[in-house]
């Protein structure tokens, strides 16, 4: 990195209040964002890299929008200590003006982050408290005499995604709390130093990675190698120390020192540096067991009450230990916490028969176990190196409204649901365990939240009489009995409202499938279904859902009678994400060497006068085959492999510009298909589960391309034509806001669409779906059918297309009757 002469060089130290510092030899990866009101409002983006910060100034701040292209000029380079500042510098120097800690928190980088800023481009994943997934920094090519070096800051395509959110509206700073009105009339907020012992330092705490978080399975793990400890009912929270200064992070990465201020004490006094801790805080009852009704109550009334039990440690006296096995990590953190007291308390483990503890700890009346692989590293996501066995159900649910009361309570219960791809659906109500405080504090947030119309996607018949609905904000915990097979709760509880989940990452949370036997000392795991055997089965393929390859294999194995008669005879080309949708993917459309033996070829003529093979799906296997090698999209050619000259189907593809809702897209269907009906064919509407439909039309193999791709492009355009405020015919995308782009391409030779009820590689696993006319009318997204919904639902998606013609003759005499030509061919 270039260094901090320019930094320096640019400021009087002796009248701005920011740091001198000097280059470290610290590594840690953290970054910050602060909110910079100089000359002009900015965000000043910073990355930990090469002991300094490497800078840009984001004139119009980050975005959670991929299509936000932002403009990111790159900076001096700022010292480490740089990340703690937060104040106004004067007038007349150098950045005048008021800075707000905004953002930060740890980030990974793909490769060496310096060599990247070398060669100008960037990928992160960043968790911060806002900021949160991929990004990209790329650097442009400079202008003729340019001289400032200007870099795009892009959000990746993930589950961070937000469209909607505006972030330029957040005006409160990440480490005081304060606005920048407030920064800029008050001293820079002090750091935590309460409770240090003489002479230690307040350093700068390590930034927050996330924490590993353990999947949920019925069985405790056979075998040795597992560590056992206690399932705590608190609130997750890892702790960053160097000296006396002190931040608790919750799971999500919110700041909550200021509420867990007993214990931010207790550890100021160890006066540990440079580490990051892991635990939970908890209250306990008089037998010892975890409650988190009390520790509710002991927040807002009796902090004193929390204990902290640390189970893991990420990092101590400035070594990164993560790498490091769970066993190792354990021994380091024994001895660095030895002796201490409460409210710090070491969390205990066992190593051997875990059956028997998940048994002991079912009838002390604790939540449960968690087993813990005592060779692996730790990983800052949720992995099968960490099992949770639960003792009792217990689990989060979104508040989607309330119920109103015959007696004088503010209301009888509130209403629960659960985030799925398609939307909320609806999980019950839970009418007791409310004492008097929490229902009136909950009638106020209630209120606060109101709406008119309900949030679920869907409700059972009866529960709308008498509710009221609030927006899904609110997150509860709530014990009971058992689902039903519908998914609701019996029995329930409520526990408490959990402040440290957002509402939109609750879902149903199942419990994993077992782990596969391996098929031998150091083999990976592996599962044969349909004949075909899958490596790495428990591999995630969606990382929204925990879609894994077995789910998907498992999937296409239910809809292969149903997929297969779409896929007979057609060339077929995939989308391959071999890592997951989240990761790297690619587009394969000729055969390879590595494909699995199921999936066959067909040799095609090439423009250039070759040839080349093609794939073709046409069994069980072929589309399980397909799972093995992470193809999670499948699309068609239009013509079949015995007249691959003559097509056999028309497919017009709606897809809607930037402010076209489904809802205009479902108009302009019906409309489109009456056009065609009046030239003699009937179509058949697909969602595509991305954001439009095709119209399809199946055909007698008459024509030629050149002759279908003629029809579909002078139809498209003549659509265009007549309504040119909702239609455009071409591939421009600067033509295409607040219109739908009638996609006729698809209808050229090699050409493909995707196939009918293949998933899409999207976050929350969307499927291409057949629906009927009537059926179409009351469907409100593209992507409304998850894999599960389709194999639930897989008889009716059979029957929607039941009705259309198989074959239908394209004619000129029907082009006539629409005011089109049609090329013999």
């Amino acid at each position: 990195m270039a260094g901090l002469a320019t930094y320096r060089r640019k400021r009087d130290f002796s009248k701005t209040g920011e740091p001198a510092g000097r280059k470290s030899r610290r590594q840690e990866r953290f970054f910050i964002v602060q909110k910079h009101d100089a000359s002009r409002l900015h965000y000043d983006f910073r990355l930990a890299i090469g002991g300094v910060l490497v800078s840009w100034a984001v004139t119009k701040g980050p975005s959670l929008d991929p299509s936000d292209k932002r403009l990111a000029v790159r900076t001096e380079d700022h010292p480490l200590d740089y990340a703690g500042f937060e104040g106004t510098i004067p007038e007349g120097q150098y950045g005048g003006g008021t800075v707000m800690l905004w953002d930060r928190g740890a980030f990974e980088a793909e490769g060496d982050p310096a060599e990247g800023v070398e060669a100008g481009r960037l990928k992160l994943v960043l968790h911060g408290e806002r900021l949160k997934g991929g990004f990209a920094l790329v650097r442009m090519r400079p202008r003729k005499g340019e001289t400032r070096e200007n870099w795009l800051l892009i959000k990746e395509k993930d589950e961070a995604v937000d469209r909607r959110r505006n972030l330029g509206r957040i005006d409160e700073s990440v480490a005081s709390g304060r606005s920048m009105a407030e920064i800029s009339k008050e001293q820079p907020a002090a750091r935590f130093r309460k409770g240090g012992k003489t002479g230690q330092k307040a350093g700068r705490p390590p930034a927050c990675a996330g924490p590993q978080l353990a999947t949920l399975v019925e069985d405790t793990p056979e075998g040795e190698g597992w560590l056992f400890e206690t399932k705590f009912d608190g609130y997750r929270m890892l702790a960053a120390c160097d000296g006396t200064a002190v931040r608790c992070h919750t799971r999500s990465g919110a700041d909550w020192t200021d509420r867990f201020g007993p214990i931010a004490e207790a550890l100021a006094e160890l006066g540990l540096s440079e580490s990051l801790l892991d635990g939970e805080v908890v209250v306990a009852d008089a037998k010892g067991r975890s409650d988190f009704g009390a520790l509710q109550r002991a927040l807002k009334a009796d902090p004193a009450r929390l204990s902290y039990f640390v189970f893991d440690a990420l990092r101590l006296d400035g070594e990164d230990l993560t790498g490091l096995p769970l066993r190792e990590r354990k021994a380091r953190l024994d001895e660095a916490l030895e002796g201490v007291k409460r409210p710090l308390r070491l969390a205990a483990w066992i190593e051997g028969d875990g059956a028997r503890a998940a048994a002991a700890a079912c009838r002390q009346g604790q939540e449960g176990i968690v087993a813990k692989r005592a060779d692996a590293p730790y990983r800052s996501r949720r992995t099968r190196d960490w099992l949770k066995i639960k003792c009792v159900k217990r689990q989060e649910f979104v508040v989607g409204g309330w119920s109103r009361s015959n007696r004088s309570r503010p209301f009888s219960s509130l209403l629960l649901g659960l985030h799925e791809p398609d939307g909320l659906h609806y999980a019950g109500r839970v009418g007791t365990g409310y004492d008097e405080a929490q229902l009136e504090s909950l009638s106020k947030k209630l209120k606060r939240l109101s709406r008119k119309t309900p949030p679920f996607a869907s409700l059972p018949s009866g529960i709308r009489r008498g509710a009221r609905w609030v927006t899904p904000e609110l997150v509860a915990e709530v014990r009971y009995s058992e689902l039903t097979r519908d998914g609701l709760v019996r029995h329930a509880v409520f526990e408490g409202l959990r402040e440290d989940k957002a509402a939109e990452e609750v879902g149903p949370e199942r419990p994993a499938p077992p782990e596969s036997k391996t098929k031998g000392e150091g083999e990976d795991d592996m599962v044969e279904i349909a004949g075909v055997t899958l490596s790495h089965p428990e591999r995630v393929l969606f990382a929204s859902m925990g879609v894994t390859k077995r789910a998907l294999a498992e999937y296409f194995e239910a809809v292969a009678e149903a997929m297969l008669p779409q896929l007979q005879g057609r060339p077929v080309s995939l989308v391959r994400c071999p890592d997951g949708s989240r990761k790297e993917c690619f587009f394969q459309k000729h055969a390879g060497p590595s494909l699995p033996e199921a999936i066959g070829r067909v040799s095609i003529a090439e423009k250039n006068g070759g040839r080349k093979d093609y794939l073709l799906i046409e069994s069980t296997a072929a589309l399980v085959g397909c799972a093995q090698i992470g193809a999670l999209e499948l699309h068609l050619w239009g013509s079949r492999r015995d007249r691959i000259e003559r097509p056999d189907r028309l497919v017009l593809d709606l897809d809607p510009g930037e402010g076209v809702g489904f809802a205009a897209v479902r108009r302009a269907a019906v409309e489109l298909a009456g056009i065609l009906r009046e030239a003699g064919l009937e179509s058949a509407p697909l969602l595509t589960g991305g954001k439009g439909l095709h119209l399809v039309v199946a055909l007698e193999r008459r024509q030629d391309w050149p002759a279908l791709a003629g029809f579909a492009k002078a139809f498209a355009g003549r659509m265009a034509e007549l309504d040119p405020a909702r239609f455009v015919a071409t591939l421009s995308k600067a033509r295409r806001d607040g219109r739908i782009f009638i996609d006729h391409f698809r209808n050229q030779r090699g050409a493909t669409a995707i196939c009918p009820f293949s998933p899409r590689a999207r976050e929350g696993a969307p499927v291409a779906v057949p629906v009927s006319w009537s059926e179409l009318e009351g469907i409100e997204r593209a992507n409304a059918f998850s894999l599960k919904a389709v194999r639930d639902d897989l008889a009716a998606r059979q029957r929607a297309w039941r009705g259309i013609p198989g074959r239908q003759r394209l004619t000129a005499a029907g082009a006539a009757r629409i005011g089109l030509a049609l090329e013999e061919g």
